[in-house]
This record gives C-alpha cells, structure tokens and sequence, in this order.
C-alpha cells in the first residue's frame, strides 16, 4: 500500500488564515481532507506586520487541518498578495549544442531558472517565473517543446516580483510553525485555479478576488496568463468607511456591512432601517440600507475604477477581455456583480471554488471566501505532478492509519514511505534562494544548505 498524496494550502490572509489539506481522487477531483480557520490579527493588507501573532494563528489553523484530517503536516504552500506585488514580461533564450537532438524536460526547466536570475531593484526579489508559451527556431505558439527539434528554444515568461522583506516575513512565520514551504504561489493564480475554466481563459478573462485587505487580479487569454495585480483595498476599507460614516464600532460595521450590505444604493428604499445597540446606555442607532448601500458603492466603484484600468492595459495589447469572475469574501456582497459590469462593461458572474472538489466536500468550502486555500491546494498538486515527471518530488506529508485498540487510546502506524516520496534530484525553490541569501543571518548557519543556493 502505497502513500496517500496530500498537499496542503496555507492561505495567509489579511481577515483569516485557513489550512486545506487536499488529496486528488480517482475522477480527477479534489477531496478537501481537513481544513482549519483561525483569525488573522497579524496581518495588515496582505503582509505580515506581527510575526508572533501570525506564527500563533498558523499554528491553531494547521492544527485544526491536522487532526480533521489525520494527516501530520510537514509541508504547505503558501499564497502570497500585498500591495508590493508587481509583474512583468520576460523572453528566455537557450542556444542548444545539438539542434538534432530532441528538447528535454532540463532544457525547458534550465530555460525556466534562468529567469529568476534577473537582475532586480534593491529590496525586490523574483517569487515565481510562470511560462506563457515556448519558441523553437522562430516558430512561435508551442505550448509543450518537448520532443521537438531545432537549434534555439525561447520562451515567454511571467515574472511575479515581490519585496524581500515582505517575503521573508512569510517564511519565517512557516519556519517559527515548524513547517517547510514547497512552493509560495502568487494569491490570484491560486483563485483562478479553483474557479476558473479553459473556455474562459481561452476566450480571455479577468479573476477579480476580493480579500479582506486586497484586491488581486489575474488576466488570462488564449489560456495564458497576461497580467497580474495587487489592489491595496478590500474588505476592510470598505468596513472602516462604515465605521466612520456612520460613527459606530468596528465590530458593528462589520456585522452590518456583511447582513444588510449592498453594492448599489438603488437597489434599497430609504425606510429599510437597522438598529445599533448605543454605547454605554446610549440610545440605538438607525442606520438607513440605503445610506450603508451608499458608502459600500462608493469604495467599490473606486476598486473596480482601478481594475478597469488593469484589463484596459491588456485591452492595448489588442487582448480583449470577454468576461469577468468575482471571487473572494468581498464577492459576496449583494448585487456586487451589477455594479462591476456597470463599470468595466463586461459580463460578470461569481466564482465558486466547486467546479474541481468532489462531491464529498461540504458545501461550506464552495464558498467564495475560500477560492485562494482550495486554489493554493490545486496549484500544489500541478506542481508536485510536474516535478514527479521530471524525478524532483520531496517527502509529502504523512498519512496515518489510527486502529482503536480500546475505547480511550489510540495506536498510530505510520504508512511505509514509497518510492515516490524520495527527493532524487532537488532544485533550488524560491524558499532556498531567500534562506540562501538571507538565512545567515536571520536562522543560523546549521538550518541552511547552502548547496542549493545558486546565485
């Protein structure tokens, strides 16, 4: 009997951080084993700003995964968001020795390192390199080279940059939780993996995730991803306007802002009215659904402004974007979706991360609010497969078969390691390069191998 393959997803959010432990099934699906949630108090607009906090709640939240779902987590992948997120587009060239011999997996993932060695600004750090499409002596439009011949292969490249700080604040959260990071994925392209389709891709779309302390965007067209961007607005902005517009807590503007709240101010008459407990023997307060409707219109409209002027930058490139998904906690405001195709002009629908996790999942997980940690999930998985075809797969997390013995107390057997699991041929990870650089000084010269750090 061989291991069970379980990836895990940390989504470090600004509102929550939430742990999925995932295993695919037989059909293809996801089936979410165990998954934790606890509130995130150390996270400010997507970047870590208190690492005990953050340290104590990745460790409620992986806790709860772990014993839902019986499996010992080793390792997790991580989503990434902040406003300091930027891209840009990158062209590789790898002249080969021998164009009469076939293209080869190393050759492309050669072609794919390189790119992280970009030379950046000070303070600005290379966290993921994404292939758009490959070129083989000028023939243009090659989604999989392998196999094919020629005497130059090129290859157009997303490149996701973020601020070193930002993401050394993140792995040394996962270190301090006494976890090891796989893989740190920018935030949208985990949501887009859960909610979006090829048809959508294909047709060009643009994935709106809408957090607690960020928007985040991710562009695709003809199935490759164009653009990506962080918004330093979310859901808090817009609780903070009702606070202040209306002069109560927080905890109550949250609370109506989630049970009355609505995108469009029209849509609501003016004597529709909640009542705010006073403070300290205060009389309660009337707040109008129309008046609240007017302070959440007016920051969203400000949001999706700013996403309009995202996909118009696409638009350019005569990529026309055909449609728009609305994800994340955020999307879940009533009528959200007639105020953002009144202010693109595109035709826009929810998101739900349903359509790849199996029918024994609880319908709590096919809420928006959870696209990232069950996109963190899918993106692992794509990448554990990927490395297993090309021999570098680690040590997954561990599985356990639990035999009740008597009523009170439990024998944990611990499942014989398969081949599968062994880590034959290690690349340098995003994870190794930061240690490698910056380990030295933050961890101490015992925790780093400096033998996979390349620079």
């Amino acid at each position: 009997m061989s291991n069970p393959v379980y990836i895990v997803g940390l989504d470090i959010g600004t509102t929550k951080i939430a742990c999925f432990v995932g295993e695919k099934v037989e059909n293809g699906k996801i089936i979410i084993r165990g998954y934790g949630k606890t509130e995130s108090t150390g996270v400010k607009r997507g970047m870590v700003f208190n690492i005990e906090e953050t340290v104590n709640a990745i460790k409620r939240a992986v806790e709860q995964a772990s014993e839902q779902s019986n499996v010992d987590i080793k390792t997790v992948n991580v989503g990434i968001a902040g406003h300091h997120i930027k891209s840009k587009q990158h062209r590789g060239v790898l002249m080969r020795n021998n164009p009469d011999v076939e293209i080869t997996d190393e050759e492309i993932e050669k072609l794919r390192q390189d790119a992280f060695k970009l030379n950046m600004p000070p303070g600005e750090e290379i966290i993921d390199v994404i292939p758009q499409e490959y070129i083989v002596d000028d023939e243009v439009g090659i989604r999989h080279p392998k196999g094919m011949l020629g005497s130059k292969l090129e290859a157009n490249f997303h490149v996701i940059i973020g601020q070193v700080a930002a993401a050394r604040n993140i792995i040394t959260c996962i270190k301090q939780a006494g976890l090891e990071m796989e893989h740190m994925i920018l935030e949208p392209i985990a949501s887009a993996q859960a909610v979006l389709g090829d048809d959508e891709k294909e047709a060009g779309v643009a994935l709106v995730d809408i957090g607690g302390g960020t928007t985040d965007i991710a562009i695709f067209y003809d199935n490759i991803i164009y653009h990506t961007a962080v918004i330093p607005f979310g859901g808090n902005v817009i609780t903070e306007d009702i606070r202040q517009g209306c002069s109560i807590i927080k905890k109550h503007a949250e609370e109506i802002k989630v049970k009355f709240g609505s995108a469009v101010a029209s849509e609501n008459r003016d004597d529709e009215v909640v009542s705010i407990p006073g403070i300290r023997g205060r009389e309660p307060k009337e707040i109008s659904f129309k008046n609240l409707a007017n302070i959440i219109q007016a920051r969203l409209s400000e949001i999706f402004d700013i996403v309009n002027q995202e996909i118009q930058k696409v638009n350019s490139e005569h990529k026309l974007i055909a449609g728009m998904v609305l994800t994340g906690g955020g999307a879940m405001m009533n009528h959200i979706q007639q105020l953002a195709a009144f202010k693109t002009g595109l035709d826009v629908r929810i998101g739900y991360p349903n359509e790849y996790l199996a029918n024994e999942n609880s319908e709590e997980l096919a809420s928006p609010m959870y696209s990232t940690g069950v996109g963190l999930v899918i993106e692992g998985l794509a990448r554990y497969e990927e490395a297993k075809r090309h021999g570098r797969v680690k040590p997954n997390n561990e599985g356990k078969v639990v035999t009740k013995v008597e009523e009170d107390v439990e024998v944990e057997v611990e499942l014989p390691e398969t081949e599968e699991t062994v880590n034959t041929d290690p690349k340098p990870s995003f994870f190794t390069r930061i240690i490698g650089r910056f380990g030295q000084k933050f961890f101490g010269e015992d925790d780093i191998d400096n033998e996979n750090y390349d620079n």
